[in-house]
């Protein structure tokens, strides 16, 4: 197709449609090329790590699709959003690339998939704030993780059926989207069981010492600790909850976990009886989970972790629209994505066309003693799992058309 060809094309497709305005077709000649914007450097580095291990899986798996060669670049958005929307922006016009995933932070997934949705790409994301498949919704981004209304439906839920004498909850939460979403949440679903919430330390993004939030926590007397942080902040609220001496009368929930990672950072000894929520546990029984397991540690020798498997799944999804739809324009595979059900990383899973949200299971995870464990990436038990979702119109979706 030559260039006078492809004018011809968008004009004739603006005539048919508005959406294929922002249609954007891959130059059939080179590589399909798909981005990977995550934190690369600074406190959520380590999941921006392992999540372009996840596209880098999945791409060197593929090999091609439509007869065309597949290519990523690494973006570092260091969970800055101003960073993200430059990275992709560059991204989108200088490398061509159409397609990405990523976004750990709910900052900049919220950033870069209103960016990329005006340029005419594609943007499936793991982040957790209810907005992004709620009021700020849109026709160029998906997303696979269970947003923050489920995720403190499937942990904070259970946990009292667990424990119906804990009384008494305290939590721990970050400064942003997500970290108010899942606060949101968690004092609706105490409020509705006639729970009290006893009080709540919010800190920033930078944060790293946490004990005048633990010795609030303490001084509230809780039955339960739950801290609505993630990643490295997460691990190092718990480290300090476990030694300033929490764990032994206080039941504590990581509502929002990085899973392996996390837990091989932590060690068993601070796992133990701690209870976590996660996207992705590598024992579930699913026909695409056991591949990826099979796979990564075939080619990475390790067991795949939620940041990995996250942007695997996410990357696959777009592969699938492709080959789906036939073609790499952007809203032919947008139209492709939407509705579809498949066998996914958690069994059974569907995206959502009214808002794109995937549904799936979340976990309720529950750390065991060092002596039980089977191998070394055994952590956890699965405590309970289930899907919770607010309708499209609930969460506040009107996608435009």
């Amino acid at each position: 197709m030559n260039r006078r060809d492809i004018l011809k094309a968008g004009a004739t497709a603006a005539l048919v449609s508005p959406l294929s305005l922002k249609s954007v077709f891959a130059a059939e000649s080179g590589p399909i090329m798909f981005g990977a914007p995550n934190p690369m450097s600074g406190p959520f580095a380590a999941n921006g790590k392992f999540a372009a291990m996840g596209t880098d899986l999945i791409l060197s798996q593929t090999k091609t699709v439509l007869g065309q060669s597949l290519a990523h670049k690494v973006l570092d958005t260091q969970g800055k959003p101003a960073i993200a929307i430059r990275q992709v922006q560059d991204a989108f016009e200088k490398d061509k690339a159409h397609f990405f995933a990523g976004g750990i932070l709910s900052s900049e997934a919220l950033a870069m998939g209103k960016t990329l949705d005006k340029l005419g790409g594609i943007f499936v994301t793991t982040a957790g704030a209810d907005e992004i498949t709620g009021t700020d919704c849109n026709r160029g981004t998906f997303r696979w993780s269970v947003p923050t209304f489920g995720a403190i439906r499937e942990t904070v839920g259970p946990l009292i059926k667990l424990h119906p004498k804990a009384k008494r909850w305290y939590t721990i939460t970050p400064q942003y989207v997500f970290g108010e979403g899942l606060l949101g949440h968690t004092k609706n679903i105490l409020k509705e069981n006639n729970l009290e919430h006893v009080g709540n330390s919010y800190h920033s993004l930078d944060e790293r010492e946490f004990s005048g939030y633990l010795t609030n926590a303490m001084a509230a007397k809780p039955d339960v600790l739950v801290l609505l942080n993630f990643g490295s902040q997460s691990s190092e609220a718990l480290r300090q909850a476990v030694s300033f001496g929490l764990k032994t009368n206080t039941i504590i929930l990581m509502a929002w976990a990085s899973g392996l990672e996390q837990f091989d950072s932590l060690g068993a000894d601070l796992c133990e009886d701690v209870y976590f929520g996660v996207q992705y546990w590598h024992t579930v029984d699913a026909p695409m989970n056991k591949t990826l397991v099979e796979q990564c540690r075939a080619k990475f020798n390790i067991t795949p972790n939620y940041s990995l498997a996250g942007a695997y799944i996410c990357t696959k999804m777009m592969l699938d629209g492709i080959a789906k739809a036939n073609s790499t324009d952007t809203a032919k595979v947008i139209a492709a994505m939407e509705g579809a059900q498949y066998d996914g990383l958690t069994g059974k899973e569907e995206i959502r066309k009214a808002d794109h949200q995937v549904l799936k299971n979340y976990y309720l995870l529950k750390g065991k003693a060092k002596a039980k464990m089977a191998d070394k990436d055994d952590y956890c038990d699965i405590v309970s799992e289930g899907q919770s979702f607010l309708s499209p119109a609930d969460a506040g979706c009107k996608m435009p058309a």
